[in-house]
């Protein structure tokens, strides 16, 4: 049997703290552990933990920190300090449905080459009053029957390149990928703890997703990301669609180069390959037509088009493109 760790991340939550401990207890198959790293509450964030502490009954680890470390590297903390074979990322001001931990679990084992399992999530109000829509449905996310279909493909890594569709609160993965995860980099704030855990497992393993919304995801004013309703999106925010750039891509990389094993050869070509494809296109000369002709031709025939192609395209429409003077695409950002 599996052994699952819930790594837990706090700050100030006082105010919903004791719901989401609540649904913990409440899991048809409990945790084997509970690690809470606290960043430096100052209400009775505290309190309330080790009270649940004393009455839990799985073993609950607490951990108070001395500075504020702040969002990713205090779920980097907590995540290092698990103990499981399974860890399972939580928020503070979710609730769980009883069932969450046991439908990750049997999804971990019906397959060993799962690295990372996500489902989606009830979007709710600070009352858990249901909004109407789940977070796969949001603006951000959209992770419809397309990109469904290619997560089972084995495309998860090339939809993460448009955006992120994994939810932390929503989100386990085996502790054999944690010394890959580990340190998560700090760099902008859009690359939270989640999309950087699901892009590095996607490169290297398979993801698998659960269409059943097992978290009720509360939306407050104090969380640090939300969610967008689609219908309910201000003119003028923009196309959801978007490249990872490739300073992010080229984190990947440094992460992959220090790992001498097999398994990372290919993740290592691929990131390579997706570079090179990119700094090709970016300096296609915009009246040079036979250059252009020349560069596109190339990368076509080394099969890169392909290979970095938007999931919602193909490679040859975007080299047909790319043969013309000026961009077809301009809502698409390199």
């Amino acid at each position: 049997m599996m052994k699952l760790s819930v790594a837990m991340c706090t700050y100030n939550g006082a105010r919903y703290l004791q719901e989401q401990l609540a649904s913990l207890a409440a899991q048809t198959r409990p945790p084997d552990e509970l690690v809470v790293c606290d960043d430096c509450s100052t209400d009775e964030t505290r309190a309330i933990l080790e009270e649940f502490r004393a009455r839990a009954a799985f073993p609950v680890r607490l951990y108070f920190n001395e500075q504020n470390l702040r969002v990713v590297r205090n779920f980097a903390k907590a995540i290092s300090l698990c103990g499981g074979d399974i860890i399972a990322l939580c928020d503070q001001d979710d609730v769980w449905l009883p069932e969450k931990l046991s439908r990750f679990e049997a999804e971990f084992a019906r397959a060993p080459e799962i690295g990372l399992v996500f489902s989606d999530l009830e979007v709710v109000d600070e009352d858990l009053r249901p909004l109407g829509f789940r977070a796969w449905q949001s603006f951000w996310v959209d992770f419809g029957e397309r990109e469904q279909r290619l997560f089972a493909q084995g495309r998860a890594f090339d939809v993460l390149l448009t955006r992120n569709m994994v939810t932390g609160a929503a989100m386990a993965f085996r502790a054999t990928y944690k010394d890959l995860v580990l340190p998560i980099p700090e760099i902008e704030q859009y690359l939270l703890h989640d999309y950087w855990i699901a892009m590095v497992i996607a490169s290297v393993a398979k993801l698998s997703y659960l269409d059943t919304p097992l978290v009720k995801y509360r939306t407050h004013g104090g969380q640090a990301v939300g969610l967008v309703c689609p219908d309910h999106v201000e003119p003028g925010l923009g196309s959801r669609k978007f490249w990872v750039p490739n300073h992010r891509i080229e984190l990947l990389l440094e992460r992959f180069s220090e790992k001498d094993e097999p398994r990372y050869r290919a993740a290592i070509a691929s990131l390579k390959a997706r570079i090179r494809h990119r700094q090709v296109c970016d300096q296609l000369p915009d009246h040079k037509l036979a250059r252009r002709v020349f560069k596109v031709f190339g990368e076509l025939l080394a099969g890169r088009y392909h290979l970095c192609t938007q999931p919602e395209s193909n490679g040859w429409r975007d080299a047909m493109n790319d043969l013309m003077p000026y961009k077809l695409r301009p809502d698409l950002e390199r």
